[in-house]
């Protein structure tokens, strides 16, 4: 059993729900990451997401596109946070890991390297921004020979039949986004949330996660009355942008927000 599953499995049987936050992969310097990994989970993270820098990220806001160019300029690769993973692994061998970013590099390292170091790397999950899941077959049987989950976007415009087909290919848990517009918009709509969480349960029996537009504790209290999981990027993001020359004024916001959204949806 994965990890990503195994967690929500727990979490059910306490009808609590997960708390995952995303910061982006070198950010400020991997061995910075590494201490925000730790950090994130000393204060209440369930499952890490992890950002893949890329040179396009079309599906990202201005905070996020920020943070993919500090971590490309600073020669993170792909290979790079797959060691990052492996390093974390040393540690914690418990916490689900998520990466999230696009097709591109991950083509270039080819599909089954990339599984086959993914998993060796300790890597549960991979989402895929711009990989429609009628191209997916490939990457898909790579990965499910390694046991590591494959995890799909769903938008408030994904039509019931395209719910069907991700219902046949996702594994561990689906990822709502909650809003029209690209990652750090704010105009979260709940009730959009509920109706369209209710739809997709209609169609797949996974944990549904809920991201894009989740601020602060009180919007993360608010998602978490109907999702399984609540996701976190910008809010986080922006800290470490803020604090890139404060790594200890870093470390000690981050895990302040992430325990306030923790305690906030548990």
């Amino acid at each position: 059993m994965s990890r990503i599953k195994t967690t929500f499995e727990q979490l059910k049987k306490t009808q609590t729900k997960a708390f995952i936050p995303f910061i982006m992969a070198g950010d400020g310097g991997l061995e910075n990451t590494l201490l925000l990994m730790q950090t994130l989970v000393e204060n209440g993270a369930d499952i890490l997401e992890l950002g893949v820098a890329f040179s396009d990220p079309m599906a990202d806001g201005p905070v996020i596109s920020r943070a993919h160019q500090r971590a490309v300029e600073a020669g993170v690769s792909l290979a790079t946070v797959l060691e990052l993973v492996q390093k974390f692994r040393q540690n914690d061998d418990k916490t689900p890991v998520l990466l999230m970013g696009y097709l591109n590099p991950i083509e270039v390292f080819g599909y089954q390297k990339f599984a086959d170091k993914a998993s060796s790397s300790g890597v549960d999950g991979v989402l895929v921004v711009d990989m429609p899941p009628e191209e997916s077959e490939d990457l898909k049987q790579n990965l499910d020979a390694v046991s590591i989950d494959f995890i799909f976007l769903i938008a408030p415009t994904t039509t019931d039949n395209r719910i069907a087909l991700l219902s046949k290919i996702a594994s561990g848990f689906v990822y709502f986004v909650a809003l029209k517009g690209v990652t750090g918009a704010a105009n979260l709509d709940v009730d959009l949330v509920k109706r369209n969480l209710k739809c997709i349960h209609q169609h797949i029996d996974l944990p549904v996660g809920v991201g894009f537009g989740i601020q602060d504790s009180a919007s993360a209290k608010r998602v978490s009355e109907y999702a399984d999981a609540v996701i976190v990027g910008s809010a986080l993001v922006i800290i470490v942008e803020k604090y890139l020359l404060d790594k200890t004024k870093m470390l000690a916001t981050v895990g302040a927000l992430a325990a306030e959204i923790s305690e906030a949806i548990k």
